[in-house]
């Protein structure tokens, strides 16, 4: 017990001690953190200093793969079909670098570097995939004069380098008017921007140039930059084949395999009819003349196209789709008409937009225009996709009856054959010439039967046989 007792009591003796020591140690800590503070505040302020009076010209140039980005609907590769730049060529940011292929449209490609063009990775025709390089592109370092004059400089305000002259301008614009600017040399930053946030518009360049929209299409001279065209594959004559050849399927060859694929997986049924158009023709022969002096080229596709918007409106089955399940009908409130087109390209189906909503003559000039940009390739993913009811023309290659293949997720579509000028017994059983059109439906069984399918083209009937009858829905 008294050996404890002498314990604490020297435990107790070196309590102060320990405080003192603690404190010591505090002290010094302090005082160590102090000098640290202040060492580190006079560093940086060495360095700060230091950094102002030392500087190096800029970095080397650097070469930067130019990859090719998501052009979205799950697009993973594309066919590059024409270079715009070569080896050696100097791009600026929107240049346009190549234009590409999907299976859903063509898209320009234009670059995000300013610099120069050292490496293409694909050759036309080859297939270059989503996320890998297309090009090679040195970037420039233009500022190492201004670098070497700051370096030789006295530390002064940062402001000061505001004054340094700006090297070049950027200009936002669409490449329909960079192409236009490349066509008459213009440079871009002399235009007067009036679009939003300085954007250059169409109507700002033709202002510059003093032109009209009709002949912005015209080239200034044989050397001057194309508009982007889609190249035309003429068969002058016929080639033997030797051996076999393996060509592999891209752009909308592509698109076909994947929509027909999906397509036959649809219970189709076929629905036929004769529909006289004598008054049709007739009709369209005095509207032709208006319309040629509103300027606007007007066929019997705008007409049928409307009777089938106008169709639409009674059958509203026909304009639906169903849902990925199989276990929702989806009505659709817009009637986007797809019109099945022959192209240098392929076939396409582009689609007119809100048919309900518009006239015979607006169908008329959407019609020309999704024409002009299918032969020229020009075709966006917007212009060619959402369509709910799809209509093809067989009978401008020839041809009465076939059996035209839904385009999923749409339920029906129409194909139609050549007029043809026939024999046909009138009322009082009097044999006379008429005009008629044949027409053939495909409709998907699952949601559309025959009658509803005969009944719809019972009203398409009466607005083309009668076409005076349209001026009371419109």
């Amino acid at each position: 017990m008294s050996f404890l007792i002498r314990k604490c009591i020297v435990n107790l003796k070196n309590v102060p001690k320990c405080r003192n020591v603690i404190v010591l140690l505090q002290t010094e800590r302090h005082q160590s953190q102090c000098l640290t503070r202040n060492t580190v505040k006079r560093s940086f302020a060495d360095f700060h200093i230091r950094r102002r009076k030392f500087h190096t010209s800029q970095t080397a140039n650097k070469v930067v793969a130019f990859k090719l980005s998501d052009i979205g609907e799950g697009i993973r590769e594309v066919v590059v079909k024409e270079w715009f730049v070569k080896v050696g060529d100097k791009v600026q940011q929107f240049d346009n670098i190549c234009e590409v292929q999907s299976d859903k449209a063509a898209v320009t490609i234009t670059s995000r570097y300013d610099g120069t063009v050292t490496k293409l990775y694909h050759e036309v025709d080859k297939i270059a995939l989503v996320g890998q390089p297309l090009v090679d592109i040195d970037v420039q370092g233009d500022e190492d004069s201004p670098a070497e004059s700051e370096a030789s400089a006295p530390a002064g305000p940062k402001e000061s380098s505001s004054t340094e002259p700006v090297q070049k301008v950027k200009v936002l614009t669409t490449p329909s008017v960079r192409r236009i600017a490349a066509q008459f040399k213009v440079d871009l930053s002399s235009v007067k921007a009036t679009g939003k946030n300085g954007r250059i518009l169409k109507e700002d360049m033709l202002s510059h140039l003093n032109m009209n929209s009709d002949s912005s299409n015209d080239t200034a001279d044989v050397t001057s930059i194309r508009a982007v065209e889609m190249p035309v594959y003429q068969s002058a004559k016929v080639e033997l084949l030797l051996e076999d050849r393996v060509v592999p399927i891209s752009g909308f060859t592509r698109a076909m395999v994947k929509s027909m694929t999906e397509a036959m997986k649809i219970p189709h049924f076929g629905y036929s009819e004769e529909y006289d158009v004598t008054k049709l023709v007739e009709s369209r022969e005095v509207l032709k003349k208006i319309a040629q002096k509103r300027d606007v080229k007007l066929s019997y596709m705008p007409i049928i196209i409307k009777a089938a918007s106008l169709g639409l409106e009674q059958m509203p089955i026909i304009n639906s789709s169903l849902d990925s399940t199989c276990e929702n009908l989806i009505y659709k409130a817009s009637h986007n008409i797809g019109v099945a087109m022959d192209t240098p390209n392929g076939l396409i189906v582009p689609v007119i937009k809100d048919v309900q909503n518009k006239t015979i003559l607006e169908i008329a000039c959407d019609l020309n225009s999704l024409q002009e940009k299918g032969n020229k390739g020009q075709l966006g993913v917007n212009e060619i996709s959402g369509g709910t009811f799809t209509i093809s023309n067989i009978g401008i290659i020839g041809g009465t009856y076939t059996k035209p293949v839904i385009l999923p997720p749409q339920v029906a579509i129409g194909a139609l054959g050549k007029i043809q000028v026939l024999p046909r017994f009138d009322l009082e059983g009097n044999v006379k010439k008429a005009h008629i059109l044949t027409i053939s439906f495909s409709a998907d069984h699952r949601v559309i039967d025959g009658v509803t399918m005969a009944r719809f083209s019972n009203f398409m009937k009466t607005y083309l046989e009668n076409p005076y009858t349209m001026l009371l829905d419109l």
